[in-house]
């Protein structure tokens, strides 16, 4: 009983581990802006490297992995590494970054997020997914367009190589929700791929 309170105690605190707005603090402690009002209004790394330069960028994406990562870590450290509360933990981070209480609600798209926490559930798939962003990235400059495929296809990496070891419904429903949301998120981005007036990844200061 006590494992079971301590480790739903600890995924209501992933939550707001997760929307922790490290993009949204960088650009206003550098800049005085509010991220939000600026290029895209997403506090994610991408946006801040467009609003405040490349070591912002860098910095908020490991952050907001390293939120991700954690949530999950403390979760197994809590529970004996019951893999129910480290899936829901990452979930819980993800929501947080993507609807953080700190911004009423107005967060993020979740990539780097759920890559950190990811990681610290599948973390063969999760590498296998990043290999791919950076390969669309570098083929392409669409950031969006790599988040999207990377996140449409962890899912299937972690179906064919982790599953049938680890035999956990709790993780593949895990990844398949933060994938989803992921993709959801990237809605807009997705309209204007179509319409070919998505901006590429430059590193240009707006």
């Amino acid at each position: 009983m006590t494992t079971l309170w301590v480790g739903l105690f600890w995924v209501v605190l992933a939550y707001f581990v997760g929307a922790v707005p490290f993009g949204y603090l960088f650009v206003r402690l550098r800049l005085g802006r509010d991220i939000r009002e600026v290029g895209s209004g997403n506090i994610g790394a991408t946006n801040v490297l467009r609003a405040s330069g490349l070591v912002s960028g860098i910095v908020t994406l490991l952050l907001d992995a390293a939120k991700g990562y954690l949530a999950v870590l403390v979760a197994g450290l809590l529970t004996h590494q019951d893999r129910r509360f480290m899936a829901l933990a990452a979930g819980a981070a993800v929501l947080g970054h993507v609807f953080p209480i700190y911004l009423r609600f107005r967060g993020g798209k979740g990539v780097a997020t759920s890559a950190g926490a990811l990681l610290g559930l599948a973390e063969l798939s999760t590498t296998g997914a990043i290999l791919v962003f950076l390969l669309v990235v570098a083929l392409w400059r669409y950031v969006s367009l790599a988040s999207i495929f990377a996140a449409a296809l962890l899912p299937i990496f972690y179906f064919l190589l982790e599953y049938k070891h680890q035999r956990s419904i709790a993780v593949l429903l895990a990844v398949v929700f933060c994938c989803a949301l992921v993709v959801i998120r990237h809605a807009e981005n997705i309209r204007r791929l179509v319409a070919g007036t998505e901006n590429k990844l430059t590193g240009h200061k707006k």
